[in-house]
């Protein structure tokens, strides 16, 4: 591990009391970035995704692909997590945190509104960020892709009646243009280009110079994506965190609690069905992220901009990357313990 990966921990700190410095002392960054927005997705932040991604897209082939699909154990563990589990579990511990626990620190009708936000989020697995976590921990990049898709085909049908049971809110619009946006830019456009890098690659150098040269030089591209978003996130959010610290913390704990939860859950399950590292990794990773684009449009949609469900939606999006970085680190460290699930499946390979 070099020295920029050791200390990766320093530099995310770093980023964030930049990012936060930023958005406070300096506001015409951020705002300005914002400027840069379709169908509420973010269009710098979604460049450095895509930057992120390219680098895994490139270890896809089609026949990596059908295999994956081969693998129901895995996409078990994933739609499971994803949809029974992981929504339903978001509801209950905010309740918990939010009416229980915290019913002297919020109000009761913002501690609905919280709890609003949390379950859009616990309904609304990641399409992007996974792909940077999977390749963070080795994870095998076909069935992380289809993994997603299969989740964005469930999103399209399970979201509304997930979040209208949940809450008991009727009129609950999926923004399509922004879910096919975000499949675009953060699946097919990488995908492909993906493929055909590959495919040219491979043709005119050979596969020994696209695994051992060309791969290698996207190697500081992943990270170093991870950091400046990390920044631009949180220069977009400085003002409020300094506004609302204590209600940015206190809405953090459940949130939190949850992704770890979630994680261990599917990661942990995966483990008991003697799944390798590189599938039981993604597996758990999908499941404690989140597709914060969209929970944040419908929480703006349904409440508006200024509402506690909006607020509990955003402080999602900055609790995931710290967060997920250290599962990130914890499966890294806890690869060894699947060493002999490895033997006793078949490994899809570049």
């Amino acid at each position: 591990m070099g020295f920029f990966e050791k200390y990766l921990s320093v530099w995310v700190g770093i980023c964030i009391v930049l990012g936060v410095a930023i958005g406070v002392f300096i506001p015409a960054v951020p705002e300005t970035l914002s400027l840069f927005e379709y169908s509420n997705v973010s269009i710098p932040v979604a460049i450095l995704i895509w930057l992120m991604i390219y680098p895994m897209m490139l270890k896809i082939d089609f026949t990596s692909i059908i295999n994956a699909t081969k693998n129901t154990k895995g996409l078990t563990v994933t739609c499971v997590t994803n949809w029974l589990v992981k929504p339903f579990t978001m509801y209950l511990i905010s309740v918990l945190f939010f009416k229980v626990i915290f019913k002297n620190l919020i109000p009761l009708n913002l501690a609905d509104e919280y709890i609003v936000g949390a379950v859009l989020l616990g309904a609304a697995p990641c399409t992007a960020m996974v792909f940077v976590w999977s390749q963070l921990t080795k994870g095998n990049p076909a069935y992380t892709l289809v993994q997603v898709a299969v989740n964005d085909l469930i999103l399209l049908i399970g979201f509304v009646p997930i979040v209208a049971l949940l809450l008991g809110i009727n009129n609950v619009i999926v923004p399509y243009d922004t879910l096919i946006l975000s499949v675009v830019l953060f699946v097919v456009i990488p995908l492909i280009l993906g493929i055909v890098s590959r495919h040219y690659i491979i043709k005119t150098k050979g596969i020994n110079y696209f695994k051992e040269i060309f791969l290698k030089k996207f190697d500081k591209i992943t990270i170093a994506g991870l950091l400046l978003t990390l920044t631009i996130i949180f220069s977009f959010q400085g003002r409020k965190i300094i506004d609302n610290p204590m209600d940015i913390l206190l809405i953090s704990i459940p949130l939190t609690i949850q992704t770890f939860f979630i994680f261990f859950f599917a990661y942990g399950w995966a483990k008991i069905w003697k799944l390798p590292h590189e599938i039981a990794s993604p597996a758990g990773m999908i499941g404690a992220s989140n597709f914060f684009e969209l929970a944040v449009a419908v929480a703006i949609s349904l409440f508006g901009l200024n509402s506690g469900a909006t607020l509990a939606t955003v402080v999602g999006v900055l609790v995931e990357v710290p967060v997920m970085l250290i599962l990130v680190n914890i499966s890294n460290r806890t690869r060894g313990y699947f060493i002999e699930n490895c033997k006793e499946e078949k490994i899809i390979k570049i």
